[in-house]
């Protein structure tokens, strides 16, 4: 499952904040759980998971009991900042305040599809900065080597 788009979406007065029907329709309870990950990132707001989603990510590479000093405090923080959220039957999860805090976000959001999670940004910055991650773009994809901007977009053009 990939999410794609975003949407315009407010964060009501108890925190709770409605998954858009346009991502929501992509789960399979079955599949997907009732349940989201949301991980408070520096500069890009929340980052929503689904529950087999974060497993899968976070069973990759080897654990340890010892884990080096880096590793360990990257852990700690990751994980003990990381809520596992129920989603009510009107498809909304509560957001954790410290997570709003922590990023800034304020009532106004957008939902946007970051292909295997949602990531909740403030909607001011994400419409403000909407056309210069439009120009970013091809340059973004070499960079992470997506391959040439021909291959991303569909264009005849090679680098």
């Amino acid at each position: 499952m990939i999410f794609t788009g975003y949407a315009e979406i407010t964060i009501d007065a108890k925190q709770r904040l409605a998954i858009p029907a346009k991502f929501r329709g992509l789960l399979d309870p079955a599949r997907d759980g009732n349940a989201w990950y949301c991980i408070p990132w520096p500069g890009q707001g929340l980052m929503l998971f689904t529950e087999p989603m974060f497993n899968q990510f976070a069973n990759r590479g080897e654990g340890t009991l010892t884990p080096g000093e880096d590793e360990g405090e990257f852990e700690t923080s990751l994980y003990g900042l990381t809520e596992r959220l129920e989603m009510d039957s009107a498809g909304r999860i509560t957001l954790p305040k410290l997570h709003t805090d922590l990023t800034k976000l304020g009532n106004e959001v957008v939902v946007v599809g970051s292909r295997y999670r949602l990531e909740v940004r403030d909607k001011a910055t994400w419409t403000a900065g909407i056309s210069g991650r439009f120009e970013r773009l091809a340059l973004q994809a070499r960079k992470i080597k997506m391959g040439p901007a021909s291959e991303v977009g569909g264009a005849t053009t090679t680098r």
